[in-house]
């Protein structure tokens, strides 16, 4: 029996989920290799920056060398997540603290190159007529879930880091299997060639520019908040406790569901968009977010039933939005010049996010974790005015087929 589309479907979003574990199964041993192997917050940080960056160098890579083209995109999907398996399994046999913890790290992000974006392509193969917006947003979705796996297994194993590792490699290995039974859909086309001469133009059409800085003020604030919610939990719980380990271990459970929580954000985006418009679920998603970064630091060290309400709400609105940046910038472009607009809105907003997550460590030690996140919020208020002003621009009548 052929798969069909809600199979397909199915398949490719349980893959990305099961691959994508491995981006922040590093990120979400810290407060563990912290008490253990003594690594500082500058080692912590780069444990994440280091897979940004590979992201950022595979991402350009594949779409110089055209890969998603010249291979079959699921074996291309399956090679990339057994690469970063095995790359993330080998931080097991090494010290926490050697920078060949960070190599692999590297390795991992330029194979996540192979793993998300592939998937987000396999996805849109199945897309009909008014639902691109959920398509991408159930791959964006399945990272969010995928992100927060990591902090689920190191709640189960106890703080003990090598589990969460170990799990996070094995559950990955299902990934890889999962996409082989999957179908190519019927809306297959080989992606717009990467064009390095026309990589300003996303910069040069307004339009366009505008779509871009809303990415942009969305990424300053998603992954730095990402790499560093389970450890602002986990200190704000040990405050009020008088057990260390049940703290650690409520932290990495409530770390979990605040960024899982966001894969919801996505759906519910992606169905929304479609039926209201991009700019209106960007720009509410975008303010949503912003106000819980300044919120959660006052709320540090309190009632963690009210923070961690919070944070459900933060971890819901920070990601929401994020699938509705590609569909823009995708529906805003020249046919042939789509595949050039989406590498490079992609790779800076990765660049982008190298500063805020070493930025973030930094000001915790400058004024703490009660004021600390709120240096996130000019990004989502910031691109709540550019999408603004691209709702008001006569090119937004292209998106989602009319709805702003």
């Amino acid at each position: 029996m052929r798969a069909g589309r809600g199979f397909s479907i199915g398949f490719i979003a349980l893959a990305e989920v099961a691959a994508l574990g491995l981006w922040f199964s590093a990120s979400a041993v810290v407060p563990a290799l912290k008490a253990e192997a003594g690594i500082d917050s500058h080692t912590a940080s780069l444990f994440t920056s280091a897979v940004q960056f590979g992201f950022v160098l595979g991402t350009l890579a594949s779409a110089a060398l055209g890969l998603a083209d010249r291979l079959d995109p699921r074996r291309f999907f399956m090679a990339a997540t057994l690469l970063a398996s095995a790359a993330n399994a080998l931080i097991l046999v090494l010290d926490p603290s050697s920078p060949w913890v960070i190599f692999l790290r590297l390795v991992t992000g330029i194979a996540m190159a192979g793993i998300y974006p592939v998937g987000m392509k396999l996805a849109t193969t199945w897309a009909r007529a008014g639902d691109m917006g959920l398509m991408v947003g159930l791959i964006v979705g399945a990272l969010t879930l995928g992100s927060a796996v990591p902090h689920f297994l190191n709640g189960l194993g106890g703080l003990d880091w090598r589990l969460t590792i170990a799990g996070a490699s094995i559950v990955a290995l299902g990934g890889a299997l999962a996409i082989s039974v999957t179908r190519i859909g019927p809306n297959y086309a080989r992606s717009p060639k990467f064009r390095m001469r026309f990589a300003l133009h996303g910069w040069t059409r307004p339009s366009l520019r505008l779509a871009n800085l809303g990415y942009l003020g969305h990424m300053w604030e998603l992954y730095a908040m990402w790499a560093w919610i389970g450890v602002f939990l986990d200190a704000s719980f040990r405050l009020g406790s008088g057990d260390p380990e049940t703290a650690g271990v409520r932290a990495a459970f409530a770390t979990f569901a605040t960024i899982a929580a966001g894969g919801v954000g996505c759906v519910i985006g992606g169905v929304f968009a479609d039926r209201w418009g991009r700019t209106t679920l960007t720009i509410a998603a975008m303010a949503t977010s912003g106000a819980c970064a300044i919120a959660a630091g006052f709320l540090f060290g309190g009632n963690p039933i009210l923070l961690v309400a919070l944070c459900l709400v933060w971890g819901v609105a920070i990601v929401a939005d994020s699938p509705q940046f590609s569909a823009a910038v995708a529906e805003l472009s020249e046919k042939e010049l789509v595949g050039t607009m989406l590498t490079m809105q992609t790779s800076l907003g990765f660049l982008l996010t190298l500063v805020t997550i070493q930025l973030v460590p930094v000001l915790v030690d400058l004024v703490g974790w009660h004021y600390a996140f709120v240096f996130l919020a000019p990004g989502p208020f910031l691109g709540v005015l550019a999408m603004w002003r691209l709702r008001r621009h006569p090119d937004s009548a292209r998106l989602a087929n009319g709805r702003r």
